[in-house]
Order: C-alpha cells, then sequence, then structure tokens
C-alpha cells in the first residue's frame, strides 16, 4: 500500500487533504545533485542505466518533497528502439543525423519488444519502485505519436516544422502509416512500464501546438485515443498532457483519459467550468515564475489554487517543465506553498459536504 496516495486519488477524482504536487523535468539540470551525477556520464548513457536512473528519478522526493515520482527518460528512446540513430547533447538537443521522410523509411523501422530493445528503462522502473519503498507512486510516460514524429522527421528542433508540415500534407497517407506504428509502439511500452510497476502514465503531446485544429484531429488527437483504448490496465490512470491545445481540450477530455494537462497559457478555473466534470486537470502555473520572489511564487500558486477552486480532481504542476537554472530552493518552496495553502481548499469543501448533508437530513 502506498503511504502517499494524494496524486493518484486527485487522478481518479476521489476526495483528498490536500492538493498533491509534483513538476514535470523535476528530475534534471535544477538539482545540483543530479548535476553531480550528469558530471560523470554523458546523457543517454545516464537514461540506460538503471541505477542512474533510479538515483535522480528519486532525487526531487527525497529533496524538494513532490507527492509523485516520474521515470528519469527520454521520450525519444523509442524511434531509437525502432530503428534510428539518436544522438542527445545537452546543448545541441536530440539530434536523429538520418530522418526520414519515405516510403522506403518504413523498413528502417519496426516496432520495438519493450522487453528487448528497451529493458533497461523496465529495470530502472522496477528498481525505482524498490527504492520508494511505496513513499509516492511512479509514473511512467511517453511522448505522443505526433510529437514522436516531428521529431523523427526534422531531425532536430525546429522553428517552422516545415519538414513534418511537408509530409502530411503531400503524403497524408504514409505520415498515418508512421503514426500508426508509433502508436502501436507506444502501447506496448506504456503497459510494460505499468507491468513493471508504474503507477500512472503521462502521455506528452509536446508539438501538439504547432497543429491547427483540423489537421490536430487527424494527425494527433486520433493516436492519443488509440493508445489509451490499447492500454490495458484500465484502473491506473492516464494523464495526457499538449502543449498549446487549447482548441482541443473538450475532445481531449474526451480520449479516454483519467487527467487533462493544462499549460500555463490557459486559466484552469474556466476549463474546469468546461471539462472538469468529465476528467481531473493538471497544471499549471507559469515556469517562470520560479524566477520570481518566494512572495511571487506564493501568490501565484494560491491564484492557480483559488482558480481551481474547492474540490478534487486537481493536481498542481508547471504549466510545462522546471528551467534548468531555477534555484532549487524556489521550487521546493513552491511543494512547500501548495501543501500548506490547499489544506484550507479541501476543508472548505468538507464543510460544504456537511452543510448538503444536514440539508438531506
Amino acid at each position: 500500500m502506498l503511504k502517499n496516495d494524494l496524486f493518484l486519488r486527485a487522478c481518479r477524482k476521489e476526495k483528498t487533504e490536500r492538493t498533491p504536487i509534483w513538476i514535470m523535468r523535476q528530475a534534471g539540470r535544477y538539482l545540483p545533485e543530479y548535476r553531480a551525477v550528469r558530471a560523470k556520464t554523458d546523457f543517454l548513457t545516464l537514461c540506460k542505466t538503471p541505477e542512474l536512473a533510479t538515483e535522480v528519478t528519486v532525487q526531487p522526493v527525497d529533496l524538494i518533497g513532490v507527492d509523485a515520482a516520474i521515470i528519469f527518460s527520454d521520450i525519444l528512446v523509442i524511434p531509437e528502439a525502432m530503428g534510428m540513430y539518436l544522438e542527445l547533447e545537452e546543448k545541441k538537443g536530440p539530434v536523429f543525423p538520418q530522418p526520414i521522410s519515405h516510403e522506403d523509411d518504413l523498413k528502417r523501422l519496426k516496432i520495438p519488444d519493450p522487453m528487448k530493445e528497451l529493458k533497461y528503462v523496465m529495470d530502472a522502473v522496477s528498481m525505482t519502485k524498490r527504492v520508494l519503498d511505496n513513499r509516492v507512486p511512479l509514473i511512467g510516460f511517453a511522448g505522443s505519436p505526433w510529437t514522436l514524429l516531428t521529431y523523427m522527421v526534422e531531425g532536430k528542433g525546429s522553428k517552422n516544422f516545415s519538414l513534418i508540415k511537408g509530409l502530411i500534407y503531400n503524403n497524408p497517407a504514409l505520415a498515418h502509416k508512421f503514426l500508426d506504428m508509433l502508436a502501436d509502439s507506444v502501447i506496448l511500452y506504456l503497459e510494460a512500464k505499468m507491468d513493471a510497476g508504474a503507477d500512472a502514465v503521462q502521455i506528452f503531446d509536446t508539438w501538439g501546438g504547432n497543429l491547427g485544429y483540423h489537421d490536430y484531429m487527424e494527425f494527433s488527437l486520433p493516436y492519443i485515443e488509440k493508445i489509451i483504448d490499447g492500454i490495458k490496465h484500465k484502473k491506473k490512470p492516464v494523464i495526457v498532457f499538449g502543449k498549446g491545445v487549447h482548441y482541443a481540450l473538450k475532445e481531449l477530455s474526451k480520449s479516454g483519459a483519467d487527467v487533462v494537462g493544462l499549460d500555463w497559457t490557459i486559466d484552469i478555473g474556466r476549463t474546469r467550468e468546461k471539462i472538469g466534470k468529465r476528467v481531473a486537470l493538471q497544471g499549471n502555473l507559469d515556469p517562470t515564475i520560479l524566477y520570481g520572489s518566494f512572495d511571487k511564487i506564493k501568490q501565484e500558486t494560491l491564484r492557480v489554487l483559488e482558480s481551481y477552486g474547492h474540490g478534487s480532481g486537481h493536481i498542481f504542476n508547471l504549466g510545462h517543465g522546471i528551467l534548468p537554472d531555477i534555484a532549487p530552493e524556489k521550487a521546493k518552496a513552491l511543494v512547500d506553498f501548495v501543501k500548506e495553502e490547499s489544506v484550507r481548499f479541501h476543508a472548505e469543501e468538507k464543510k460544504s459536504d456537511k452543510k448538503q448533508h444536514k440539508k438531506k437530513h
């Protein structure tokens, strides 16, 4: 039994004593302890060494007190396992020196067996579960097919995404073949993570917001839905985070996901009114607020909590990953503020419930 199951209860919209919090990219460069591990090895070796991945996964639980751990890895381990050569340098970012774009490239790719080509990830999940010793839940994750394909076609980060857009507009049938193969790969990968011990999973659609509404409905959402539908662990929560996908939040709430993650440009209260009955919400403090003073961080934390209002179904998070030059004490302060300030919102819910109970009787 988990000693702290607040995160999982919030995912299921069950009542909680306070709002749980974890932070996207919480195992990362802002922590000196992470940098000390990273100084001894390259990024991909860190991802592929279960003992090291476990160490950095657990660091934020010990150091800043988050309510969930997320396994240290990278979304691009899937394309690499499918047969693409990946270079990952901290300053340059991920690079595929031989990007895909033609029908012949399908022959270069395979749907990987997660217990073979990605066994190092499953070993890290199992090891992390043992080290956590049921203190908090463990989250597994994967990139959405659209986001993965964007990297695979562009070969690296892009400003205008001309190559991937050229593919979907000039050869949509081939794009769908790639996306379908990616969806099948992600299903197997997330299932294996859950088998290894992950208590919940998150699908990152980082580049979803680069599509207009109609293209999103064709090239991203259906494959997210396919993944969620294909996961057999129905009791383990699925979170979908689509950056910049304001126009499709209603559709994402009907995707089968238990939780919809919000970036920082959306008002969480208004979004709750629209989709909060159907799904839990995760988010959504602007990551750059952590450059501000402690008073500013507290003020903005309260603003997000007040916008959501009292009641269950909220997981506090940033609206994107924590930035690498944030002071660790600012991240710790955020976690502490959420823990301290959210209690009264949940106390107000209890008072409301008691009033309703008295009226009925």
